[in-house]
């Protein structure tokens, strides 16, 4: 991209943040169709497929970041993004307003989804205190890392079609019911949109690593503030867009599953990212500041984790304690890493 000023870049940082917003609202009525058309769900679908394509600009944010040696982008935008996607979470509980939305959307593959998270993300904060030792430029942690979140998805496919738990009905409860529409729709046509939707966010992703980075500096707010505030929040719009958008079709439990599976799927960000880091260990490259996050991102999803487990029917404007709970720990995340 050619070099601009200032107000050029932020102008430029707009337009692709609504590039991003449009595509991941189209993703949805996509991937709630392939659902049905394929019989895998709304929970699996939303984990792993919906996860993995509304992730694709901030994939390509860390992997881009990580390649140029700018350790401090990467992963705080890959471990922004995960916080900052919980608490889209919340903005989609307020959105619906029948009951709370974790009462609502109950799922056992999205309680297996969270436990899997809270395991990936306990990783990435163990491995920044293990020996700095890489093979081949790769930390051992990235390779458990994958490992574990591939046998993870077969532990979430098995906890969804063995049911050895099964969440209690109530009248507030909406079930996963597949539409008569979509499952006479022809499979390979929707997966070609699916795809094509998902390469525009990546091309959306690689442009917003350049606008992000000048922005850094122009601002002079810093690789670790611009990943946490800026580029997550802006690559995490299609999670907001299509958790919004599943609400309002009444796919609850797409929209629960697209939020967590693709924060799981987001801390495979950090795995790719020092695949690309030439440097060494990006896990021993990053401040107190990353590693934060990556605490408050455990935090969090334990409690939505506790949220979906609790089920709470109503609370204050029917939003579980979950969400604002959720919503101050991300303000305070912020704070820390702005003021202190």
């Amino acid at each position: 991209m050619p070099a601009l000023s200032l107000w050029p870049n932020l102008a430029v940082f707009a337009l692709i943040a609504v590039i991003i917003a449009v595509v991941g609202t189209r993703l949805t009525a996509v991937a709630d169709n392939l659902a049905d058309r394929t019989g895998l769900g709304e929970a699996v679908i939303g984990a792993v497929l919906l996860g993995a394509a509304t992730s694709l600009p901030g994939i390509v944010v860390s992997v881009t970041a990580g390649w140029r040696g700018e350790a401090e982008l990467a992963m705080s935008n890959a471990l922004g993004g995960i916080a900052v996607q919980t608490l889209f979470l919340a903005v989609a509980d307020v959105v619906y307003r029948r009951a709370n939305l974790e009462h609502a959307a109950a799922s056992t593959a999205n309680l297996a989804q969270s436990a899997l998270l809270i395991i990936l993300l306990s990783l990435l904060l163990v491995a920044p205190y293990s020996p700095a030792l890489t093979i081949f430029g790769i930390h051992p942690a990235t390779i458990v890392l994958f490992a574990g979140y591939a046998f993870g998805l077969r532990v979430v496919n098995d906890a969804e079609h063995f049911r050895m738990w099964t969440p209690r009905n109530t009248e507030e409860t909406r079930a996963d019911e597949p539409d008569d529409e979509a499952a006479n729709q022809a499979l390979f046509p929707l997966w070609g949109r699916f795809v094509g939707l998902a390469a525009v966010l990546g091309v959306a992703g690689y442009v917003l690593t350049s606008v992000a980075t000048r922005l850094g500096s122009q601002t002079g707010m810093g690789e670790t503030a611009v990943g946490i505030v800026l580029t997550s929040v802006v690559t995490s719009l299609p999670e907001l867009v299509t958790s919004i958008a599943a609400v309002r079709r009444g796919a609850l439990q797409l929209a629960v599953g697209g939020i967590i599976g693709g924060n799981a799927f987001d801390c495979l960000f950090a795995g790719a990212a020092d695949v690309a880091y030439r440097d060494g260990s990006i896990y021993h490259a990053v401040s107190g500041s990353t590693l934060l996050w990556i605490a408050l991102s455990v935090l969090m999803t334990g409690v939505l984790l506790l949220g979906l487990i609790r089920r709470e029917k109503s609370g204050l404007g029917n939003v579980g304690f979950e969400s604002a709970s959720i919503a101050g720990l991300y303000v305070l995340g912020v704070a820390l890493s702005l003021f202190f």
